[in-house]
């Protein structure tokens, strides 16, 4: 991003602005779609799914950005802590992931078949290729200045798509009353862990990654300066939108709980359709295919944006602008043909990257903790890689590639079942990797014993 052009004529003000972009950013289709699904399946458990739910999706998300604020790193430098082949390889599958291979042709296609196609009544691969053309072509445009996201995000679009939702929400709590429903499969058993890892899906926690770079460039552009200032204003606006994230959330699973056609629908999807049309009639329609159009244009723009800075730092002698329409055209070309071999194929890399991403974050998070006194070398090396082999580990697995032999290998671990076995060898390789710093570091300042005197 260029230089600052001018100061902002109130620090707040730019720091709302921004949060509110960060929040769009985050939300979009999946967002909009797993929560009501947790609503109607945790039954009268909702409140220890919607918390686990909250820890993954909004927590994490936040965290992500605190790290990055503190550290002063983009995901690049970050990784690089962990190695040279980790720092190369750990962006490039993270920014694919949510960028041109998932998440950003996952935007289209779903705003294609939520929104278009109930209010327009075709779903051809003729009218998708029209609407993905229009959407990223749109997306693209807003994408085009990086330096006016947070204008044409945070003050424009979100605030449209947040008085959308409150107003869904609201009518729908006073319409209907709660259902008391049986926890369903897995909620009634493990409840916060499968919100925990429901709220894994939104891909917030390794968005936040490369979100967070973009926070600080727009805070910088506007005006904030170098040092205290920026990072606790990147701060407020990561915990600003992880607060409005976790209200919305919260309003959306209420419906789910609320509604009660609410289990005849297969998805989050057909739960919200049937809240507005059954509070706003064929109005209600209208509003819901604003809110997924508008939640689905948010987040392009904002992983356009993101990605294609990242490839530009990667490869200087490719433009942004390059990239950006190289991934809006990937985008196009994927959001038409079908999402279903992209999912077969992106489902499996964020399962895997997901453990190194989080180990990442909490170390950036807590290495300036110790206030400069410690640098965690080992800690992000041994954490790291520990965290990478064991979800290599797990990803083979379920893929059912070698199960028979590596599933003795790593069933032991508590929450193995759940998808979060990797955390306890996890801690165990940060906790020796901060023995050998501390042991290394004693060494490096110890002051050698002055010589015996000479008789």
């Amino acid at each position: 991003m260029s230089n600052p052009v001018s100061a902002p004529k109130s620090v707040s003000t730019i720091i709302v602005v921004t949060a509110l972009m960060l929040f769009s950013m985050f939300f979009g289709a999946g967002n909009l779609i797993f929560p009501p699904v947790l609503g109607v399946n945790a039954g009268t458990n909702f409140w220890p799914a919607i918390i686990g739910f909250l820890l993954a999706g909004v927590a994490l998300p936040v965290i992500g950005i605190v790290a990055i604020a503190l550290s002063g790193h983009s995901v690049r430098d970050l990784a690089g802590r962990a190695g040279r082949v980790f720092g190369l390889i750990f962006p490039i599958l993270a920014y694919l992931s949510i960028g041109a291979f998932y998440a950003l042709p996952r935007t289209g296609a779903v705003a294609f078949e939520t929104a278009y196609t109930p209010l327009g009544g075709s779903s051809s691969m003729l009218s998708s290729a029209v609407f993905n053309l229009v959407f990223f072509g749109i997306a693209l445009a807003l994408s085009w200045n990086p330096n006016t996201i947070a204008s044409s995000l945070g003050r424009v679009l979100t605030p449209a798509l947040v008085i959308l939702l409150a107003v869904l929400i609201t009518i729908s709590m006073l319409r209907f009353d709660t259902i008391e429903r049986p926890a369903l499969e897995p909620y009634d058993a493990a409840a916060m862990s499968s919100g925990l890892l429901a709220g894994y899906l939104t891909m917030d926690a390794i968005a936040a990654l490369a979100f967070g770079i973009v926070v600080i460039s727009t805070l910088r552009y506007n005006g904030l300066t170098e040092g205290k200032q920026l990072v606790s204003g990147t701060i407020i606006a990561g915990v600003g939108a992880g607060v409005l994230l976790a209200a919305i959330y919260v309003g959306l699973g209420i419906i789910g709980q609320v509604l009660p056609t609410a289990t005849d629908h297969e998805n989050g999807a057909g739960i919200l359709a049937d809240a507005a049309n059954t509070t706003m009639g064929f109005g209600g329609q209208i509003v819901f295919s604003a809110i997924v159009v508008l939640a689905c244009m948010t987040t392009a723009v904002g992983l356009i944006t993101s990605t294609s800075e990242f490839f530009t730092t990667m490869l200087p002698g490719v433009k942004y602008h390059a990239w950006a329409v190289l991934f809006t055209v990937m985008s196009i070309s994927m959001a038409t043909l079908g999402l279903d071999t992209v999912l077969a194929v992106a489902a499996p890399i964020i399962g895997f990257i997901y453990p190194p991403a989080i180990t990442l974050m909490f170390l950036a998070l807590f290495e300036p903790a110790v206030g400069g006194k410690m640098s965690f070398n080992w800690a992000f090396r041994i954490g790291i890689w520990v965290s990478v082999v064991w979800s290599a580990l797990t990803t083979f697995v379920s893929l059912g590639w070698g199960a028979s032999v590596i599933e003795p290998l790593i069933n032991w671990s508590p929450m193995q079942a759940e998808s979060l076995g990797w955390l306890l060898p996890t801690v165990v390789g940060v906790v020796v990797g901060l023995v050998l710093d501390v042991t290394t570091r004693n060494k490096a300042t110890a002051v050698p014993a002055d010589p015996a005197p000479v008789s």
